[in-house]
């Protein structure tokens, strides 16, 4: 494997025609790329499908592509928002870059037009901006604004969370650093229950109504805040996702931040809202946060604002925003707002409002919950189904009553979409909860495409319940990557599925917790 020569082939003059044009990217073998990536690339820094990772070379709209030119319908990439390669943004990043690239600290309108457009769908006083370029920058520049302003340090965060990749951040995602060997909390984090109406402490089965649930998780906060100041500490901010991404696709409890809210600002905290993975429209409205009817102090975004180009941003009030300047350093970032990123985000600005794609993904995602519901209905398999627009998520559970969560099953499924080139990914604490979070131009015939093989893998784990043996079970899809029956053929051929390691006890005749009813 000659390096230096692939190198002076990718250089060289690009004149094939678009139609081969995948083939132009496609420089090592599949073994080659992995060859390197494991001598060169950090393990931590993981693949999904790890023993048999997809090596994807291009993506066109809702659509990536391997380098056998398989095409794979891509329902996890809420980075990708209004489509892969969409010809707009790819213009403009491209005229952009025949002009000037890198220019933070001079004047440039896309800058400011930018800064314009986005503040006007923000609800006042939200108006001033700091660029970034992730996420995770955006989220610690966030907490910075906050300690700057109320003078406090003290963060409370929301069990199952993840806000980036950043110390800071590791430290204020329970979701992360709950997994790290040896690491505590931090005195200065407090964490609060997930407020989930499923799985959570309090819920639909315990309280009379979604409004309760949301009271009831308030008042938990409010405790919180109580028992920090009975520690001599005080409250800096509280963050949360607008709906919750990594803890489970969760839908807030009715009034919840409302209730939230409240108790934190009467403890002199700020609220801060990380829309990174929620916000531009995917759950039908511009903002998630919207749902709640609130106006938090601070915003954050990132994923979907540039469609894979890096760029991010933070959205406060002038007064925060002048806490900050008093700081006595000024606040510089050597990418957050170059023009490119500027120009490739108004772009996507423009593709939202011109292909009405907030509209678009409230219709299409209305027909998706209604499949996903009727099959509810037949599979008890699926515990819970919640969602909107097109923040979607699966439940799976061995137990509708019990609850207990079907990480397992969860994992044969996602490697069975892979195998029907449909790619998926789990959520939430147990790893059960099937995560739907499409580019925003997914439309009604890929809903049709999902669940014909969704209710295919269903019908095979229905067949493989009623014709177990004691010694069965479903093997780990994301350990093996492969798929066998032990206990005969599927009701429809469409491969073989290996049940070595799951107990009875787990698919009980009793629970009927998989059998169609």
């Amino acid at each position: 494997m000659d390096i230096k020569q692939l190198s002076s082939s990718s250089s060289s003059s690009s004149s094939s025609s678009s139609s081969s044009s995948h083939q132009m990217l496609e420089k090592l073998s599949k073994s080659e790329t992995i060859e390197l990536r494991n001598k060169h690339v950090g393990p931590s820094v993981t693949l999904f499908f790890k023993k048999n990772p997809l090596k994807i070379i291009r993506g066109q709209g809702q659509y990536m592509y391997d380098e056998k030119d398989n095409a794979y319908l891509d329902c996890i990439n809420n980075v990708a928002h209004v489509g892969h390669c969409h010809p707009a943004i790819i213009d403009a990043a491209t005229e952009q870059m025949k002009l000037i690239y890198t220019n933070s600290r001079f004047l440039h309108d896309n800058l400011v037009v930018y800064a314009k457009r986005i503040t006007d769908t923000m609800p006042k006083p939200l108006s001033v901006c700091y660029f970034v370029n992730s996420g995770s920058e955006a989220n610690d520049l966030a907490i910075r604004l906050a300690r700057s302003h109320t003078k406090n340090k003290d963060i409370i965060a929301i069990d199952g969370a993840y806000h980036g990749h950043l110390t800071t951040l590791i430290d204020i995602s329970p979701m992360k650093f709950m997994k790290i060997k040896g690491a505590k909390k931090k005195k200065w984090v407090h964490v609060t229950s997930l407020p989930c109406s499923y799985r959570g402490k309090y819920n639909l089965d315990n309280c009379e109504s979604s409004n309760e649930i949301g009271q009831r998780y308030g008042e938990e906060v409010k405790q919180i805040i109580q028992d920090a100041h009975d520690q001599g500490r005080q409250i800096a901010a509280f963050i949360h996702e607008s709906m919750i991404s990594c803890g489970g696709q969760v839908l807030l409890p009715e009034n919840y931040l409302k209730n939230v809210y409240k108790h934190v600002r009467d403890a002199g905290g700020v609220c801060i809202a990380d829309e990174v993975q929620v916000g531009f429209g995917r759950t039908g409205k511009m903002w998630a946060f919207e749902y709640q009817n609130v106006i938090p102090d601070i915003v954050t975004m990132g994923k979907p604002m540039g469609n894979g180009h890096p760029i991010a941003c933070v959205i406060t009030t002038p007064e925060i925003a002048e806490s900050f300047a008093r700081i006595g350093t000024e606040y510089f970032n050597t990418y957050g707002g170059n023009p490119v990123s500027l120009a490739v985000a108004n772009a996507v600005l423009d593709v939202i409002e011109q292909e009405k794609l907030i509209d678009h993904g409230i219709q299409v995602g209305e027909l998706f919950l209604e499949e996903l519901q009727k099959l509810k209905k037949k599979y008890s398999l699926i515990g819970d189904i919640r969602g909107s627009g097109l923040f979607i998520g699966i439940e799976l559970v061995n137990n509708r009553r019990t609850k207990e969560p079907a990480t397992l099953i969860a994992e044969y499924i996602v490697a069975r979409f892979k195998e029907n080139c449909i790619l998926m990914s789990t959520e939430g604490k147990f790893g059960n909860v099937l995560k739907i979070k499409p580019p925003m131009i997914f439309n009604e015939t890929n809903v049709k495409q999902f669940i014909f093989i969704f209710e295919e893998i269903l019908q095979d784990i229905n067949y493989i319940h009623q014709n177990r043996t004691r010694s069965s079970s479903l093997s780990s899809a994301y350990s093996s990557d492969s798929i066998s029956i032990s206990v005969g053929n599927s009701n429809n051929g469409n491969g073989q599925i290996n049940v070595e390691n799951m107990s009875s006890d787990s698919l009980s005749d009793e629970d009927s917790s998989i059998i169609s009813e």
